[in-house]
């Protein structure tokens, strides 16, 4: 699988181990889910291209850059929430769009329910943001309305996945590149990630039954 990318580091191992223990309390549930987020972020955009711009240094002129392209950011609600803060305090200046996607507990499918985006997705980088690709449902039912929408250039960034959701975005999708921290062993009847580390939106907004 040419465009997938499982982003290896020490930092990343350690954070993920503290967002499976179910003992990891929201609050802090969400600082780890942030930093992580931000360890990722500076591998998933190393390939932007850059325009140099010449810039006044107090002693002289110099050569300078400037992103090429506009990025734009696009959560999956709710979980995906969480990642977007890293990402733009990296990229203050990239947009922000939002896609509102839940999955039906009796048949897996991806129910929507809400969707804002920039103009000119065609010109621009997209990054899709979802802390777990689980089934895939929601993350190609998310792609499939962006480019119908014009965006061309996806990424997905994803802390865990599942082999079935993996499978199912690199044959629906095969053009977009996916960025995960861990590929976890498979999903289980309810279609939860195992081992995981439960449900993101709910851990990151303290929502659990």
């Amino acid at each position: 699988m040419e465009n997938l990318f499982i982003i290896d580091h020490p930092l990343i191992k350690r954070d993920l181990t503290y967002l499976r223990d179910k003992n990891t309390p929201s609050s802090t549930f969400r600082v780890i889910l942030r930093r992580l987020t931000s360890l990722m972020a500076f591998e998933i955009t190393k390939d932007l291209e850059l325009l140099v711009k010449e810039v006044e240094t107090p002693l002289e002129v110099t050569q300078g850059y400037v992103l090429k392209s506009e990025v734009v950011l696009v959560p999956i609600l709710r979980a995906g929430l969480g990642m977007v803060d890293p990402f733009l305090e990296l990229i203050p200046e990239a947009r922000v769009g939002h896609i509102g996607l839940y999955r039906d507990e009796e048949t897996l499918k991806p129910v929507d329910y809400y969707f804002k985006l920039p103009k000119n997705l065609d010109k621009s980088i997209v990054i899709v943001l979802d802390p777990m690709l689980a089934t895939g449902g929601s993350i190609c039912t998310a792609i499939s309305y962006l480019k119908a929408k014009g965006a061309s250039r996806i990424k997905v960034v994803s802390l865990i996945a599942a082999p079935e959701g993996i499978n199912k975005l690199t044959t629906e999708h095969p053009d977009v590149q996916i960025y995960i921290a861990v590929l976890d062993r498979q999903l289980n009847q309810r279609g939860f990630i195992l081992p995981g580390l439960g449900d993101a939106g709910d851990r990151v907004f303290g929502t659990e039954n």
